[in-house]
């Protein structure tokens, strides 16, 4: 159990992918007896919490070959490899098939490069405009957002300084998981915190966040080899 001590007023305890690592937020001035208690308390939680993670089906490690499925949105297409002289890229040629444009002797390591930008492109053009919207519709603003590999977090939002980072794999899921990622951190600009008043607030503006949150809680995961 990782122990994070903050300036806050509530104790939050999480459980993270893959394995279901638990991650507890404390005020400073409480105490580790009384942390230790409250895990305790919840243990039952945890373990139903990590059940998940253990029934979660995981993606075999990416390999770029033809034959291999990937994913744009929540929908599955299978990769063939095109040789090219010209610039590599990704074309989404059908409603199933996904082709990937790369010199006949380009390395797994390249054409995963490609596919990572790619996937990073798709990200951006469908959570600018989200982003935009969401932003008029809650009455906050922005300084920044970006896309990054992020390895416990679909998301995350410094209020302070106004910046969030959308996890790239994002690109993968669902566009109503994006678009709950997207309002789960814009909604952290008028509370930090996960208590009470953030669960009324997505309650108000997204009523079905539940239901978006479990689509993409169930969705494969990336074979990747996690580290906290």
């Amino acid at each position: 159990m990782e122990v994070v001590r903050k300036d806050i007023k509530n104790l939050h305890l999480g459980v993270y992918p893959p394995n279901g690592r638990v991650r507890v937020a404390a005020p400073l001035a409480v105490s580790d007896d009384a942390i230790r208690l409250a895990v305790i308390g919840k243990l039952a939680w945890i373990r139903r919490q990590r059940e998940k993670f253990e029934n979660q089906p995981r993606q075999t490690a990416r390999e770029a070959v033809s034959g291999e499925s990937h994913y744009v949105f929540g929908r599955r297409y299978r990769l063939s490899l095109i040789d090219t002289t010209g610039i590599p890229q990704v074309v989404l040629r059908t409603k199933t098939k996904m082709e990937l444009h790369v010199p006949r002797r380009a390395t797994k390591a390249e054409c995963l490069a490609v596919l990572d930008r790619w996937y990073r492109e798709q990200l951006r053009s469908a959570a600018g405009p989200l982003l935009e919207d969401w932003q008029d519709s809650l009455g906050v603003r922005l300084e920044f957002w970006g896309v990054k590999r992020m390895k416990t977090k679909w998301g995350s939002c410094n209020h302070q300084t106004k910046r969030v980072w959308l996890n790239a794999e994002l690109a993968k899921k669902p566009l109503a998981c994006l678009e709950y990622i997207v309002v789960h951190e814009l909604v952290h600009l008028l509370e930090p915190t996960h208590g009470d008043r953030f669960v009324a607030l997505m309650d108000e503006h997204l009523p079905d966040w539940r239901q978006r949150r479990d689509l993409l809680n169930s969705s494969p995961l990336a074979n990747e080899s996690w580290s906290y």
